[in-house]
């Protein structure tokens, strides 16, 4: 690197290991150990790094225990055949160090054993267990397809394969009140192709509350009560009137 050091003092640029006994690659004006440098050039390519070899991993990556590896450096724990990239980890012997314990199985062992697949994230489920939609989910992977937030055993809705909560369930495709626009989570009064809380169906003009058995007309597309709408020109009522019997009224429901 064009200079002298104390040993001690020459260390890798990014991982601060003394470089003196083990060798250096000089990258970009920088000293780097072996395994920085691949690092390095692994991310300029969008690859990993073999944790095991630390030379760059060309096709699918094995992960275990946290880390990513060749998958041919591992054998499956049952078979001994050599794994690929679909190899499912598995914790051995629950209630101890997960560290400690997991072992690898190559696809066809591991569904020998029965443990069930997340339909999200593809990995073994060794904990608790939500099944819907015809796959099994670790609990924080199964979420509302809107928001995305977890469930975490609180009702949720179905649709076409997939699952909302229940506020954007109705939002898509429920009922909201055309006042407070919220959940109608009781009797639903439905009018004009729209839908109100029972309590909020009221008169466009007085603000007076009406119920299904109160007479109304649509005028402007929202509701006015009879004495409001005996108000109205002559010319209007009647035609009103005739809009009116042409549409019947729905009741709660």
């Amino acid at each position: 690197m064009n200079a002298n050091w104390h040993v001690k003092c020459f260390l890798c640029d990014m991982c601060k290991k003394e470089l003196a006994d083990t060798g250096f690659i000089r990258s970009a004006g920088r000293a780097l150990c072996h395994e920085c440098n691949a690092k390095v050039k692994a991310d300029k390519l969008g690859k990993y790094v073999c944790h095991k070899c630390h030379g760059i991993i060309d096709d699918q990556p094995l992960k275990f225990r946290g880390e990513v590896y060749h998958p041919y450096h591992f054998n499956c724990t049952t078979c001994g055949v050599e794994l690929d990239a679909n190899a499912r980890e598995v914790r051995s012997r629950p209630g101890l160090a997960a560290n400690d314990t997991n072992e690898l199985y190559c696809l066809r062992c591991h569904d020998k054993m029965g443990i069930p697949i997340c339909g999200a994230c593809r990995r073994p489920i060794e904990e608790r267990v939500v099944t819907a939609l015809g796959k099994h989910w670790h609990v924080e992977h199964f979420v509302c397809a809107k928001c995305e937030k977890p469930f975490f055993g609180h009702r949720h809705y179905e649709r076409k394969g997939l699952a909302y909560c229940e506020t954007h369930y109705h939002q898509l495709f429920g009922n909201l009140c055309f006042v407070c626009n919220q959940v109608i989570a009781g009797d639903v009064f439905t009018a004009m192709n729209k839908a109100w809380c029972v309590h909020h169906f009221a008169c466009s003009v007085c603000d007076q509350k009406m119920n299904q058995k109160t007479k109304f007309y649509e005028y402007d597309l929202k509701p006015v009560c009879k004495k409001c709408y005996e108000k109205f020109p002559q010319e209007l009522r009647r035609r009103l009137r005739r809009q009116h019997e042409a549409t019947p009224r729905k009741s709660p429901s």
